[in-house]
């Protein structure tokens, strides 16, 4: 699930990093054009002979956790094991990107609510680095739902590829292999 905020006004923001990696497996995996689900956008397909749904919740940040209620009420499903987070990091510099099994929200509010659905913090997040603001900067807020600089776009557009193969190596092998090949 890629977090992120829904409409044009929040299209290119860093705190939309989230949604971009996920419309980025979505084109790589062949998945087609996203549509309208329960609280959420959804492309869905087989990769690697598991079903996979990428999901863009469109409750904004605040409320992400909302669009798990479908997947909740399945008796099958296991955060641990089946859920992944595509999330941005103002903690990891732009540029970088970690893998991680559990944790905390970090302060973030989308992973808030998501551990405020789950009422867990076990389930895995690959974080986007968006870096911090720069000194001066007017806030936090301001700084997430800044735009991306042509600059910064291209960064994160080099690290496209590399995270979708963390994703990958997560759906084939687990979180544990996959932070040891991609975290460094």
């Amino acid at each position: 699930m890629g977090l992120g905020n829904p409409g044009p006004e929040f299209l290119d923001t860093r705190h939309n990093a989230g949604f971009r990696l996920a419309e980025h497996l979505s084109t790589r995996w062949r998945f087609g054009a996203f549509r309208r689900g329960e609280r959420a956008r959804v492309a869905e397909g087989l990769r690697d002979g598991h079903t996979v749904r990428l999901l863009q919740p469109q409750t904004y940040m605040n409320r992400s956790g909302a669009a798990l209620a479908p997947f909740r009420a399945l008796s099958d499903f296991e955060p641990s094991r089946d859920l992944l987070i595509l999330v941005d990091d103002v903690a990891l510099a732009l540029g970088r990107f970690r893998l991680r099994g559990a944790g905390s929200a970090g302060g973030h509010n989308g992973l808030k609510s998501i551990e405020g659905a789950l009422q867990r913090q076990d389930y895995a997040r690959l974080r986007i680095g968006v870096g911090p603001p720069p000194v001066g900067a007017d806030g936090l807020t301001d700084f997430v739902l800044g735009r991306f600089t042509s600059e910064e776009r291209q960064v994160l557009h080099d690290l496209l590829d590399p995270m979708a193969e963390a994703v990958e190596s997560w759906l084939a092998e687990g979180v544990e292999r996959a932070m040891a090949l991609f975290n460094r």
